[in-house]
């Protein structure tokens, strides 16, 4: 059985060994008592290494790097402020893969720290507001440390976790990591609408996490008889099922059930999941699973960009030089929408940024990165239209592009297009 420790006496210094790796869940699922412990401490451990997903907490900073070696990836959230002093070691890595590193043991996590609930009606924890690839992990781990959180709520999921596994636990009554999205404007509005109109009723969706996707879960609620399975569920879902778009009956398994890896957002998530059987999550391997996402009939992936070039190619990863986003699950879920029988990948931006001023639609991307590859993008959206994109030759796919584009810059596109189509 796990050994009980208060907080204040845990030492880590004689648990974490130098050169380790601590593993822990990204976003809602860090257990932050763990990791403000793991920071205080860091100058006694000696030199380790933390591997990171995304992070919307205060509990690391640049100057941490004075003993710990973070990798991770992307550099999302507050983890921002790691890449921009340049002390995140970038992996870029499709969410898809990830557990397989951690299995073939190519990421070794030496030290996991869990984040857990309370038993629930069968007297197991669940793993409560993040289910990605921390139980993967814990098989190479030499130490297992579980933060059980009265506040986190007790959900549904895969296969218990096997708490024999966990070596020490910390109990704590605390707030988890919350991220609200603030109101649209009324240009993501429109644009969200645009989306929700190429969406047909029985569809399943995937959503990101983020204004616009938010938005685009509010246009949603006249439609019926939808599904949900997707890597990150937000906010907007609860006003979505609740106004009965929502029943999963479309899906070949998993009917009547919404399906997810994560759950960022306020307690108004937190306590809609809390004990509800029509809310399960579940590990990457299943969330990310293309081959399997392919047979849902009528998926609809919706993701989001930093840029799109004319040729369709799409950068969400970097933006006036600085990483600001990850891989992440987008293109498993762009393969996926497309061998879907009816299904669309719908990759959903303003036009413009800073009021105007910078052009997201361009003639080529800013920055050598590559996330989405203009093979694999379907359906580009904007506030001024809908560009389709599959099955285009390179000029008719620019065309489609500068009609979607922001009017003011649409007349030096069709001079870039032309230049580019002349040459080729």
């Amino acid at each position: 059985m796990p050994k009980e420790v208060r907080a204040d006496e845990l030492d880590l210094a004689s648990i974490i060994r130098p050169g380790d790796t601590v593993v822990f869940g990204h976003g809602s699922g860090e257990p932050r008592t763990l990791t403000e412990l793991m920071v205080a401490q860091r100058h006694r451990i000696g030199r380790f290494r933390v591997f990171l997903g995304s992070s919307y907490s205060e509990t690391l900073a640049p100057e941490h790097a004075d003993a710990i070696e973070f990798i991770g990836t992307g550099a999302v959230g507050t983890h921002r402020r790691l890449a921009e002093a340049g002390v995140l070691r970038l992996m870029p890595t499709h969410l898809s893969e990830l557990a397989g590193f951690f299995d073939s043991g190519l990421i070794r996590g030496n030290v996991v720290f869990l984040h857990l609930s309370p038993p629930g009606p069968g007297g197991e924890h669940s793993m409560g507001l993040i289910n990605d690839y921390l139980k993967i992990a814990m098989r190479g781990a030499h130490t297992v440390i579980a933060e059980v959180n009265e506040r986190v709520p007790w959900t549904y999921g895969d296969a218990p976790l096997d708490f024999s596994k966990v070596d020490y636990v910390v109990r704590t009554v605390r707030e988890p990591v919350t991220h609200p999205i603030r109101e649209p404007v009324e240009t993501e509005r429109v644009l969200a609408r645009r989306v929700a109109e190429l969406v047909p009723e029985g569809a399943t969706i995937q959503i990101g996490i983020g204004t616009v996707p938010s938005a685009i879960l509010d246009a949603l609620h006249g439609h019926r008889r939808l599904g949900l399975h997707s890597g990150m569920l937000c906010d907007s879902v609860v006003g979505l099922i609740e106004s009965g778009a929502v029943t999963n009956e479309t899906k070949p398994f998993d009917r009547g059930v919404s399906v997810t890896g994560a759950l960022l957002g306020t307690r108004r998530l937190y306590d809609f999941c809390h004990l509800n059987p029509a809310v399960m999550l579940k590990p990457v391997t299943y969330t990310h699973n293309i081959a399997m996402i392919a047979t849902i009939d009528k998926f609809f992936s919706f993701n989001s960009a930093i840029e799109v070039d004319l040729s369709g190619q799409v950068n969400a990863e970097v933006a006036s030089g600085g990483y600001i986003g990850s891989v992440g699950g987008q293109v498993d879920y762009v393969r996926s929408a497309k061998l879907s029988r009816g299904g669309r990948s719908i990759i959903a931006l303003a036009a413009t940024a800073r009021g105007g001023k910078i052009n997201r639609v361009v003639p080529a991307l800013s920055a050598p990165v590559v996330t989405t590859s203009r093979a694999d993008v379907d359906v580009i959206v904007t506030e001024y239209g809908v560009a389709e994109l599959r099955g285009q030759p390179l000029d008719e796919r620019a065309r489609r592009l500068i009609a979607v584009a922001a009017p003011q810059f649409r007349e030096a596109l069709e001079r870039a297009a032309h230049v580019a189509h002349r040459r080729g």
